[in-house]
Parts: structure tokens; C-alpha cells; sequence
């Protein structure tokens, strides 16, 4: 079996590329590839579920990281199933392309983009779905703000939104008791109709049955013949161990219902992660620091440390000087899809002690007399670098 290309070979960008450099690639290469234009060209079919497969990993920030850090390697435990299910846990190719064009598609049930930028299609009702009357709904986005915990456990939420949900009372016809569709007269069914703009002559939706190329004799009251209302729905999402701000998650089907029937778009969530009070992340690493105090950093000892499992025991050498940093090994965030952890990174911070009383100074100040300048190599080597400085 032919090993997989290299992501960034299959986009023709370099591996420092910007976000904006990764899309416009894809963009143009999946307009190249995509079978509305190359029709029965097995190849072109796999290169563009290949680029959809190469954008899904790198148009999004966590999935790029991973790759970035562990190459393939980093999807492998969700290998399998083809396009439709998506490779490794991947979006099908099409709804990837129906993504970044802005809700056009083909392929997914929304029609042709290719029919939207040439003609013959499209516009408001969507293409090959307008001509049937039943249109794709539209996708949507949340934002959900979730804590630094819930991402380092993965968690269960339920959101809720306004979405557009099938009507019951004509069960998506859109037509009330003893109404029905028919073709409408103005655009003959195909949904759009020619206007003349100074010289040019363009395409649009048709308005008398908004490019869906049926007009209904009696509407239902409730959905005014859309087949859909507005109403406030709940939706449960499972949210995975180790995700990242700005991170997607698609809830298939869980977007606007469809015109009439037609099939629902998608719900995509948008992750923001809570400042921690604690902890700092960086990738699937976390970091602290640690105030303690000057005996303990003088004489070594224990000192406990928190971390996203509790309590961990973390043993300071005597003469740990302020600053230095110790790594706890798999105490971090977990890595997506992975089963593995980063590193929590402590920085030791001396705390010096204030409002002394008088007998708590007098030992101090015998103390530091005792030490002169010995036991100080900090000091010592800085103030002779000054010396031949300034020499």
C-alpha cells in the first residue's frame, strides 16, 4: 500500500505557509479537481478527497500542531472507512468544499458550486436541490466557552440555540391541507430568470418562488410555505480530551433544517478555553509557577505541586536558585486522539520574606555577616564579568 503524501506536498505550500496561503491553495486546487468538472476521472476524484483530507488537517490550528509534531502519525489511531466517513476521522471532502465556498457544494446535497459560478444553478434556493424544492439548510456556528479542566477530561454540554427545525403541521411540504406545489410559471421550474443589467445579461433567483422553481397554491400557515420554523432546540455534544481554543467540532445534521424537506445543514462549534487561575498552555504543555520559600530553596526539600490529577511530590535540590524550571513528564494536556500526555513545566519562584520583626532580622543579619561573600556563585560570577567590563 502506496504510503500517504506529505500534507503540505498535496496543498503546494511550504510548511511555514500562513492560514490564508493553506486556503487560497486549496481553493484553487479543489476547483481543479473537484468531479463537477471532471466528470468519471477516477484520478481527479482522489486528489480531491485528498486535499479535502490535506485542509481538514492544516486549515485547523490543533490538527496542524499535531501534524506538525508527529506527521501522519498523529491521525493514525482513527484510520479506516473511505471518504464519506472520513479518513481517519476526516470531513467528507465535500462538506469541506461546501465549507470554505460558503455553503455551495455538490457532492453533499447542495448543489453544484459549478453550476453557481457559471451558470444554471444556484442562488437562493441551491442549485439541483432548488429545482426539486427542497433546498440544504444552512450551516451554522456556536461558540462555547468551556474550562481548562473540561478540555483536559473532555466533557458533555448541552447548547442551546435558535435553528430552523422541520414543521410538523405540514410536515415539511410547506403546503397547508389541500394545498400542493406546482411549477412556477414565471422561471418554468428551473428557479432562475435572466436580468438585464445595462449591457450585461445575468442569472438570478427568481422571485416570484425564490430559485426553488415551485410555487405553493395554499402555504402552510405556521411555516409559510418553507417547510421549516424557527424554534429553540437543545443539542448534546461531547466535547474530546485535549482539545484547543478555537478548535471545530461538526455536528452533522444539527444546522438549519433544509427548504422544504431538503436535508439540514451542519452545526459547527467554535471552542474558547477559560483563563486558567493556575496554569498557562502552550500546545499540550502547561506551565506554573511556584512561589517558595528562601529556606526551602536554601536547604532542599519536598514540595508539592498542583497539576490537572491533583497533587503531585516534587523534590527541590538545596540551592535551587530562582527561575530554574523543572518538567513533570506527562502531567500536561492530553494529546488529541493520542493517549498521551505533554509536560507540566514549574518555575521556582524565591519568595523573600517581609515584616520581619526585630529578632527575625537580627538572625538574618547574623546570618548574611557569617556568609560574607561566599555561597553567593550567582554574584560572584556576574560581578566579575562586570569587573573585566568595566576595566
Amino acid at each position: 500500500m502506496a504510503s500517504k503524501r506529505d500534507y503540505y506536498e498535496v496543498l503546494g505550500v511550504i510548511k511555514g505557509a500562513s492560514a490564508d496561503e493553506i486556503k487560497k491553495a486549496y481553493r484553487q486546487l479543489a476547483l481543479k479537481y473537484h468531479p463537477d468538472r471532471n466528470p468519471d476521472d477516477k484520478a481527479a476524484e482522489e486528489n480531491f478527497k485528498e486535499l479535502g483530507e490535506a485542509y481538514d488537517v492544516l486549515g485547523d490550528a490543533d490538527k496542524k500542531a499535531a501534524y506538525d509534531r508527529y506527521g501522519h502519525a498523529a491521525f493514525s489511531a482513527g484510520a479506516g472507512a473511505g471518504a464519506g466517513a472520513g479518513r481517519g476521522g476526516f470531513h467528507d471532502p465535500f462538506d469541506i468544499f461546501r465549507e470554505v465556498f460558503g455553503g455551495a457544494g455538490g457532492g453533499g446535497g447542495g448543489g453544484s458550486i459549478f453550476e453557481e459560478f457559471f451558470g444554471g444553478g444556484g442562488g437562493g434556493g441551491g442549485g439541483r436541490g432548488a429545482r426539486s424544492g427542497k433546498a440544504r439548510g444552512s450551516d451554522l456556528r456556536y461558540d462555547l466557552e468551556i474550562s481548562l479542566e473540561e478540555a483536559a477530561q473532555g466533557v458533555e454540554k448541552q447548547v442551546e440555540l435558535e435553528r430552523a427545525v422541520a414543521c410538523d403541521t405540514c410536515a415539511t411540504t410547506g403546503a397547508a391541507k389541500g394545498g400542493s406545489a406546482k411549477t412556477c410559471p414565471t422561471c418554468g421550474g428551473v428557479g432562475q430568470v435572466i436580468a438585464s443589467r445595462g449591457f450585461f445579461q445575468v442569472q438570478q433567483p427568481c422571485p416570484d418562488c425564490s430559485g426553488t422553481g415551485q410555487i405553493i397554491s395554499n402555504p402552510c400557515s405556521d411555516c409559510r410555505g418553507q417547510g421549516r420554523v424557527e424554534k429553540s432546540t437543545r443539542i448534546k455534544l461531547r466535547i474530546p480530551a485535549g482539545i484547543g481554543e478555537g478548535s471545530r467540532l461538526r455536528s452533522s445534521g444539527n444546522g438549519d433544517a433544509g427548504f422544504r424537506g431538503g436535508p439540514a445543514g451542519d452545526l459547527y462549534v467554535v471552542i474558547h478555553i477559560k483563563k486558567h487561575e493556575v496554569f498557562d498552555r502552550e500546545d499540550n504543555d502547561l506551565f506554573c509557577e511556584i512561589p517558595v520559600s528562601y529556606a526551602k530553596t536554601t536547604l532542599g526539600g519536598e514540595l508539592l505541586v498542583p497539576t490537572m490529577e491533583g497533587k503531585a511530590s516534587l523534590k527541590i535540590p538545596a540551592g535551587t536558585q530562582s527561575g530554574t524550571v523543572f518538567r513533570l513528564r506527562g502531567k500536561g494536556m492530553p494529546v488529541l486522539n493520542r493517549g498521551i500526555k505533554g509536560d507540566l513545566l514549574v518555575t521556582i519562584q524565591v519568595e523573600v520574606p517581609t515584616n520581619l520583626n526585630a529578632e527575625q532580622k537580627e538572625k538574618l543579619k547574623a546570618f548574611a555577616d557569617s556568609c560574607g561573600d561566599q555561597n553567593t556563585p550567582m554574584s560572584e560570577g556576574f560581578f566579575e564579568k562586570a569587573k573585566r567590563f568595566f576595566s
